[in-house]
């Protein structure tokens, strides 16, 4: 596998003659369906060909070209759910705020849940449920639409969800009052397929500025595959089609100088930025053209989007030779000043936004596996291959012509499975999975890297300082390894055993560290319990159940201070309308100050850290319940409810 991968970091380093700094746009729309429309007919000259082999040299004709829209196949996610201040939030970047389920805004705590937003007043030591609303516009139909992620400017919340309803992204305005009152503004939706990724976020926010990535897929039997790009609407009612306004010409789209491959869907990645302090949300969008398997990244500058093809060469029953080798990925930087974006073609496909760092001197380092789809849906849980790291100096982006060198490339030890977790922390590179521990790597120097034998699998890598800890479970229980990470080497330091537990959140934003002093600090973590019953998944029931488990740590050792509790018993039916799957779950660890918080389903608990250095644990001071007091299905009241 190692030789494998070898072959295509070769194959990547093989490069022509860069001409410019940048891409270069399409130079107009008739340009741009020009490329499409021969990449259109070539795919569908090579379907009929394979249509007529396998059945014996008949010919069959394609169906009708169905209409430009949100693929039918991606609705499985509905389908399951119908069976700047301080930051709280656990981000990849400073100063790059990513979408969650929970913001802080002054004195008072804003919460996205099933379809509604509430808030929860904290200022000046109280816990008190203030306001709720829908997070949808007033009047519209929210049935198959999915509100997942939230975001706070000032007093502007913004809510970033998906409606295969109406086929693309939504974006919501609402107005946070002093009081914690919301009052809606105004929705945006934004002509795309569906964003989810089961690790990454849609959407980030870099001072005002709103910045998220959307899919366009191309499929060869569209009629005029162009018609689905990227539009903008105000909803005004029940908007028609004919509404959206372009906002991504053709003279902002960008490509390699590889051919549009014929035996690949084709994707139009489009990031978008709206600027949040005018009266009416003004946005503009770039996209790259390429195969549709994608991981994307945000850094306090960029947006890069890795693209790569979902098929590898192979030899058709008419033609007995492999289709002609070429790199099969490659890499788009698209600064946020608006500068034109610049690209370079690579081997092996990113395990998820994570596996990517653009570092202070100057290089983007980027961890990556043989193959992959992508993080679209649960793709970043299914990747394969040998592993390698790409360490590439920013200036060797052009026009995308050029290909990453040998030396950009170092080969490293791989993991069996297909779920690898990764981590940048500091100067150290982590990464690791269900099986032969982790390996730790000085990412810019010239040593190996480390392995590290933790005992328990890998589901989670994070920092706690400069060091990191390792999340996993093994015969049941979950394990807390702590890793110092100082001078040239890495060594496992503490240890944690909660038995009977496994983590409740997968994603980044489940995880808290806040430091207290030096080289010591508290961590959160929302775990499930199965020595009173059966485990139940992190998506079901109305408040979910999880509880939040504490953990001091002093140089590097581990302490446990306890729980805060769910109240399940408290559970009543929110006669929920839309987005009635907790997708990106539903408890939260949040230290605010010196106030310690979890987020569990529609309570709010908070705690408080009593006894001395030898006796320390986290008790229950008070909650809040900011569950729905009516339900909506009914709009009625109903003392049962």
């Amino acid at each position: 596998m190692l030789r494998r991968f070898g072959v295509l970091c070769l194959l990547a380093a093989f490069t022509l003659p860069a001409s410019a700094a940048t891409l270069t746009a399409f130079r107009s729309e008739d340009e741009f369906v020009q490329a499409l429309t021969r990449w259109r007919d070539e795919a569908q000259k090579l379907q009929r060909e394979r249509r007529r082999e396998a059945m014996g040299g008949a010919v069959m004709e394609p169906p009708p070209a169905p209409a430009a829209q949100a693929p039918s196949t991606l609705a499985a996610k509905a389908a399951d759910a119908a069976g700047a201040a301080e930051s709280i939030t656990n981000v990849q970047t400073a100063g790059v705020d990513e979408g969650g389920i929970v913001k802080r805004a002054g004195d008072h705590l804003v919460i996205l849940r099933r379809g509604r937003l509430f808030t929860v007043r904290i200022g000046g030591d109280t816990l008190q449920p203030a306001a709720t609303t829908d997070a949808y516009a007033p009047g519209s139909n929210p049935h198959g639409a999915w509100y997942d992620e939230l975001l706070i400017a000032g007093s502007t919340v913004v809510v970033i969800g998906y409606s295969y309803a109406r086929g693309g992204t939504e974006v919501g305005l609402f107005e946070l009052g002093a009081d914690g009152a919301l009052a809606y503004r105004a929705t945006y939706h934004l002509r795309s397929f569906d964003y989810y990724s089961s690790r990454n976020y849609a959407s980030r926010l870099i001072g005002r500025k709103l910045v998220f990535y959307t899919p366009t897929f191309l499929q060869p039997w569209q009629a005029r595959p162009w018609d689905s790009m990227p539009g903008l609407r105000r909803w005004r009612g029940e908007a028609t089609p004919a509404e959206f306004e372009r906002i991504l010409p053709a003279t902002r789209i960008y490509r390699s100088d590889d051919d549009l491959d014929p035996h690949e869907v084709l994707a139009l990645h489009t990031v978008t930025t709206c600027e949040l302090g005018t009266a009416s949300m003004q946005c503009e969008s770039s996209a790259v053209l390429g195969p549709a398997g994608r991981v994307f990244y945000v850094s306090q500058g960029s947006v890069y989007v890795w693209t790569s093809a979902w098929r590898r060469a192979r030899a058709w029953p008419h033609r007995p030779a492999p289709v002609e080798a070429r790199p099969l990925s490659a890499v788009f930087r698209l600064p946020l000043d608006g500068a034109a974006p610049s690209a370079l073609k690579t081997a092996g496909v990113p395990i998820d936004q994570l596996s990517f760092l653009e570092d202070a001197a100057g290089h983007l380092n980027v961890l990556l596996r043989e193959s992959g789809a992508g993080e679209g849906m649960w793709g970043s849980e299914r990747t394969r291959g040998s592993m390698a790291l790409l360490r590439v100096p920013l200036s060797a982006f052009g026009d995308g012509r050029a290909s990453a060198q040998r030396e950009h490339y170092r080969v490293l030890p791989a993991m069996a499975g297909h779920a690898v977790q990764n981590r940048y922390v500091g100067d150290w590179l982590l990464w690791g999975g269900a099986q032969e521990g982790v390996w730790a790597l000085r990412y810019a120097a010239a040593a190996d890297a480390e392995r590290l034998e933790p005992g328990h699998a890998i589901e989670r890598i994070e920092a706690m300082g400069d060091s990191a800890v390792l999340v996993g479970g093994a015969n049941g229980d979950l394990h807390f390894s702590s890793v110092r990470l100082r001078g040239r080497s890495a060594e496992l330091a503490g240890r944690h055993v909660q038995p009977g537990a496994s983590q409740g959140e997968t994603r980044t934003h489940g995880f808290f560290f806040r430091p207290t002093g030096r080289d010591e600090g508290v961590l959160g973590l929302p775990v499930l319990d199965a020595r009173g019953g059966p485990r139940k998944s992190i998506y079901q029931g109305v408040h979910g159940s999880a509880s939040v488990l504490y953990l001091r740590q002093r140089d590097l050792a581990f302490s446990p201070l306890g729980q805060l509790h769910a109240r399940p018993e408290s559970a009543r039916d929110d006669g929920c309308k839309a987005s009635c799957v907790d997708w990106y779950g539903n408890a939260r660890p949040l230290f605010i100050g010196d106030r310690v918080f979890a987020l569990l389903g529609y309570e709010l608990v908070e705690g408080q850290v009593v006894g001395g250095r030898w006796s320390e644990r986290i008790e229950e001071r008070r909650r809040a319940s900011f569950a729905p007091r009516e339900g909506w299905r009914e709009g009625r009241y109903s003392p049962f409810n």
